[in-house]
């Protein structure tokens, strides 16, 4: 049967996705909404990127804005947006382009049009479901999705609000989780599991609550979210 899959901020680290991607036998029968951040951070944001590129032609992908992907995108206006970038894990993303695996001032060009072009415009700010709203950081209890303001779609922390006016209940990344585990309301739920770090890379079956997760070294585990929080 068909599953409504989120997967939660990536960070450049691709072996924790391919990790995951084989554990919970993802098919092309699945939504799959990736909830941002595929770079900084981890070593491989190229080859995130490149996964995410592939899957969207063969998948039913539904890829959301993160605030580092809006940050590498706005990199390339002035030296302050790509400075400012550098200080948010945005140096390590630069490695994965380069030859020697060592960022400088000339790596920025070798960034593919491809890669462009996928987080300038193919990602979204947000997905609706028929139960579910899915977007990087936080939601307003009584603004609709398409009136919400940059700074809560891409960088407001997750905190207990009211169930939003249209009555679904939200899954985000964006404000990690230390322990590893997701957190969550009555009204949302955070799968940021910090996987950049000693976390993991987690994907819920929103309907069914099962929980798979994913790290940097291979490992693997699943859940059902009730166990956990």
């Amino acid at each position: 049967m068909p599953r409504l899959l989120a997967i939660g901020d990536i960070h450049g680290c691709y072996k924790a996705l391919v990790t995951l991607e084989t554990f919970v036998e993802i098919t092309p029968d699945d939504t799959v909404v990736t909830l941002g951040d595929y770079v900084d951070r981890g070593r491989d944001s190229r080859r995130v990127l490149d996964w995410l590129i592939s899957k969207d032609k063969t998948h039913k992908l539904f890829p959301l804005r993160g605030n580092h992907d809006l940050m590498m995108a706005q990199a390339r206006r002035n030296k302050d947006q790509y400075d400012r970038w550098l200080g948010f894990g945005g140096y390590e993303a630069l490695c994965s382009y380069a030859s020697n695996g060592k960022a400088d001032a000339d790596t920025l060009q070798m960034v593919p049009r491809s890669h462009w072009d996928f987080i300038t415009d193919r990602v979204l700010p947000y997905y609706e479901s028929e139960h579910h709203i899915f977007v990087h950081a936080n939601y307003s209890p009584q603004v609709p999705m398409n009136e919400l303001e940059d700074h809560v779609l891409y960088w407001e922390k997750f905190s207990s609000k009211p169930r939003h006016i249209s009555g679904k209940i939200v899954v985000c990344g964006h404000t990690s989780q230390k322990s590893g585990l997701p957190t969550r309301t009555d009204n949302a739920i955070c799968i940021d599991t910090r996987v950049y770090d000693t976390g993991w890379l987690s994907c819920l079956d929103v309907e069914s609550k099962m929980l798979w997760q994913a790290n940097q070294t291979g490992e693997t585990r699943k859940f059902y979210l009730d166990d956990v929080c």
